[in-house]
C-alpha cells in the first residue's frame, strides 16, 4: 500500500473517488455557515488536494485561491473549477500573495502535516503558518480548519499522531466543534477498494467486518476570528 504522502504525489484520481463520497449529508457547509457566512468573499484554500473544500465555497465566493504541495492534485482541482479558482503549488507557511487580501482561510485535514512531518520542530513550524495566515487575512477575517477525528468511528477519538496538534490549536485560541462526515459508497466491495486503499487494511478488516457501505468518520471543527 502506498504512503499518503505517495498517494498525494501520485494517486489524484484515487484520492478524488475517496473524499467525493465524504460528508454525504452535508454537514461540512453546514458547519461553515455557523461560523461565517461565506457568499462574496475572497477565500483561500490551504491543502486543497483534489478541491474538496473549494468546490464546495466556490459557488457562493467572490473568488477562490487554492494552495497545494502537489501539483498532480491541483491539476484535478483547476479541472474541477475551470475559471472558478486560481490554484498554485505552495507552502503553507510561505504563501504567493499580498498582505491583507483574504475574508477567510480554510484547511481541510492538512495543517496537521505541519506538526505529523516535523516532529522536533511542529511547534515553530505551527507558529510559521500561523503567523502568515494572519499576514494575508484581512482584519475581522476567519480561519476555519477539520481535522480528523477518527475515520472508522461513531464518536469522536483524539488520534495519537496529533497528540500534540490539538492542545497547541487551544493553546493559540481557537474555538472547536465536531461534526459527522461519514462516506457513502454504493457497496462494500467499492468501500473496500477506495477506502481500503487510503486507509490501510485495519480499516478493511473492519469495512469487511461490519458490511459498511456507510463510513462513518469524525471531523474536528477550529476557527479562530483574526
Amino acid at each position: 500500500m502506498p504512503t499518503q504522502e505517495q498517494i498525494y504525489q501520485t494517486e489524484a484520481e484515487q484520492y478524488e473517488a475517496l473524499v467525493s463520497r465524504e460528508d454525504h449529508e452535508g454537514n461540512i457547509q453546514r458547519a461553515l455557515d455557523e461560523i461565517i457566512n461565506v457568499d462574496g468573499l475572497d477565500v483561500l484554500d490551504l491543502g486543497a488536494g483534489t478541491g474538496r473544500l473549494a468546490g464546495l465555497l466556490a459557488p457562493r465566493v467572490k473568488s477562490m485561491r487554492a494552495f497545494d504541495l502537489s501539483a498532480h492534485m491541483l491539476k484535478v482541482t483547476q479541472e474541477k473549477l475551470k475559471q472558478k479558482s486560481l490554484t498554485a503549488v505552495a507552502d503553507h507557511r510561505s504563501l504567493p500573495l499580498p498582505s491583507q487580501c483574504a475574508d477567510l482561510m480554510v484547511s481541510g485535514w492538512s495543517v496537521s502535516y505541519l506538526a505529523v512531518w516535523n516532529p522536533l520542530t511542529w511547534r515553530v513550524e505551527l507558529e510559521k503558518w500561523l503567523g502568515e495566515a494572519k499576514r494575508v487575512l484581512r482584519p475581522n477575517s476567519f480561519i476555519v480548519l477539520f481535522e480528523s477525528l477518527g475515520t472508522g468511528n461513531e464518536s469522536p477519538v483524539k488520534l495519537e499522531h496529533l497528540k500534540d496538534f490539538y492542545p497547541w490549536l487551544d493553546e493559540v485560541g481557537f474555538q472547536n466543534n465536531w461534526i459527522r462526515t461519514d462516506y457513502r459508497f454504493d457497496s462494500v466491495q467499492q468501500s473496500l477498494e477506495i477506502a481500503g486503499f487510503f486507509f490501510g487494511t485495519d480499516m478493511a478488516k473492519k469495512i469487511r467486518q461490519n458490511s459498511w457501505t456507510i463510513l462513518p468518520e469524525c471531523t474536528g471543527v477550529w476557527w479562530m476570528k483574526i
